[in-house]
Parts: structure tokens; C-alpha cells; sequence
């Protein structure tokens, strides 16, 4: 499973998810749904942009975790 670390970077950046999401230009819905690890996918521009905004690598956003089950039922 793949978890989002994003609340840890933030936290260490000291930045709220209202000022990241202008930063990244993208809306704070769709960063708290990315924040709390309920994304089902991300772009890689997404990414790109967060990884510039918090100058950190997409290893420092993104952790795979062994033996981890995805706990989020498939959505139409």
C-alpha cells in the first residue's frame, strides 16, 4: 500500500493545507482528500508542484508500505 506522508512534510515545513493548496494550485478539498491518505491517484505534476513547494523529494510524500492491504473500497 502506498501511504501519503504530506501531514509530515507540512508539519516540518510549518505550512497549512489553505496556503499549500494556492502554492500547488490546486483546492483545499482536493489536498486534505491527498493529506489523509484518501487518493486514489495523484499526477505527477501534482507532485512535482508539491514536492517544489515543500522542497522535498516524492519519497519524502510517499512511503510503500510491505504487506499493507488498501482498506478503500473501489468507487464508480
Amino acid at each position: 500500500m502506498i501511504v501519503v506522508n504530506l501531514d509530515v512534510m507540512m508539519a516540518r515545513r510549518k505550512i497549512g493545507v489553505g496556503e499549500l493548496a494556492e502554492k500547488v494550485d490546486i483546492t483545499p478539498a482536493n489536498l486534505s482528500i491527498l493529506k489523509n491518505n484518501r487518493a486514489r491517484a495523484v499526477r505527477f505534476s501534482t507532485l512535482e508542484a508539491l514536492c517544489a513547494a515543500l522542497d522535498c523529494q516524492p519519497g519524502d510524500i510517499l512511503t510503500w508500505v510491505p504487506g499493507e492491504e488498501d482498506t478503500h473500497e473501489p468507487t464508480d
